[in-house]
């Protein structure tokens, strides 16, 4: 599959959580509004919702993430990353969504700022892609090896998270990480 064929939504506002949650899922599943939706069920009775950005404008938590998926019928499942990448099961896991530090820009200015961000990894016909919103387009980072030199490298950064999007029977049986792997 080339690049252009492969699903991939670009950035658009502070919602790089709804286009990571697509991405991730290969189809466009979740919109501004849907997300807007499960922030007011999350916290029905709050005047300022604490799971996206007060300007209306995105910037939506983990618990967003995580609920959009039950919906779906999967399941967030948070990488404790002093596990080694190698204790990883990629076969067992659809996708994976990243919370890492990124610059922040006003046009071609970059300023001296770093916020979060929320990208999506999934593998599309044996290949690994990068679906970060901000990239022109898909990368490919390629098969399991680079997928794990990959993920080491995004969680070397002090303050980057890993979920593994998994369906929820793999969440239940712990099937996303190797049998073979110590368990902590």
């Amino acid at each position: 599959m080339s690049e252009a064929e492969v699903f991939h939504e670009k950035q658009r506002l502070e919602l790089c959580a709804i286009h990571a949650l697509n991405n991730v899922l290969q189809e466009r599943v979740f919109t501004k509004e849907t997300a807007d939706d499960i922030c007011k069920r999350l916290a029905p009775q709050c005047v300022v919702n604490p799971h996206r950005s007060v300007l209306g404008t995105g910037n939506y938590d983990v618990n967003v993430i995580m609920a959009a998926l039950q919906s779906r019928e999967l399941a967030a499942v948070w990488w404790d990353k002093r596990r080694a990448v190698q204790s990883l099961c990629p076969s067992k896991v659809q996708g994976f969504i990243l919370n890492v530090p990124s610059r922040v820009s006003l046009g071609i200015v970059s300023l001296p700022l770093r916020r979060r961000h929320w990208l999506a990894v999934r593998q599309v016909n044996g290949q690994y892609y990068n679906l970060d919103s901000k990239l022109k387009s898909p990368f490919c980072i390629g098969g399991e090896a680079e997928l794990r030199a990959f993920l080491s490298e995004q969680l070397s950064q002090e303050v980057a998270e890993m979920l593994l999007v998994v369906r929820r029977e793999v969440e239940d049986d712990g099937s996303w990480l190797n049998s073979n792997s110590p368990k902590e």
